[in-house]
């Protein structure tokens, strides 16, 4: 996947701000590379995923980690023990069928369109369950869906998914911004997707990039 200009001021479109190292160009990371270790540890900042697959379009995601920490507090049930992050869904432009191994989640529409997830409940293999209704809680309210039943999330409206909990989401009528508040992220080892794709995109660079993937930490600063 080529991505040329890669956005900086996305989410402002619904009146999210970004935090000041945001906008951190490569060549500041660079000089600045000893205040850095949380950012860097904890993987925040910007992240655009095509899931492997190429057609960002149709499969993508954008996202931008605020804040996080590490599993290892989650484990030990002490310190930093939760995670943000933004993130835009463009009309039609799936997140795939995927699950969290030990995140627990609060997926929120910011703003904009309305925000789709179809959901299923694991079953005793660990895949999603065909003939199992989905209980969740939404905004404080108990309510159970159907196998496979897609849930529609207004703006302001919210949904909390645990550990096992299968889902997919979009954006249904136009673009969505989305908010996740959970326990702490691991996004190299806690996502299981239905498929087997990547979470993290291959890109050939064909211009200087304005500010650094959470991917390209390893290559840039280390």
């Amino acid at each position: 996947m080529t991505l040329c200009g890669r956005p900086m001021n996305s989410s402002d479109l619904f009146g999210f701000r970004l935090p000041p190292f945001a906008y951190l160009s490569p060549a500041d990371m660079q000089r600045r590379r000893d205040e850095l270790d949380a950012i860097i540890d904890a993987r925040l900042g910007w992240d655009i995923t095509d899931y492997g697959d190429g057609r960002f379009d149709e499969m993508g995601l954008f996202l931008f980690t605020t804040r996080n920490e590490s599993l290892a507090d989650l484990k030990s049930g002490g310190g930093m023990c939760y995670a943000e992050k933004i993130m835009i869904s463009r009309q039609d432009q799936l997140s795939p069928m995927h699950r969290h191994l030990l995140k627990t989640e609060d997926i929120i529409n910011r703003g904009g369109a309305k925000l789709a997830i179809q959901m299923y409940e694991s079953g005793t293999d660990g895949r999603p369950d065909e003939g199992a209704a989905v209980p969740v809680v939404c905004d404080g309210m108990a309510r159970t869906f159907a196998a496979g039943q897609t849930l529609i999330l207004e703006p302001g409206e919210s949904v909390t998914l645990h550990p096992g909990n299968w889902h997919a989401f979009w954006g249904e009528g136009g673009d969505v911004l989305i908010g996740e508040v959970s326990t702490v992220n691991d996004d190299l080892t806690d996502n299981i997707f239905r498929e087997p794709i990547g979470r993290f995109s291959t890109i050939e660079e064909d211009a200087y990039p304005i500010h650094l993937l959470v991917s390209d930490y390893e290559s840039w600063l280390s």
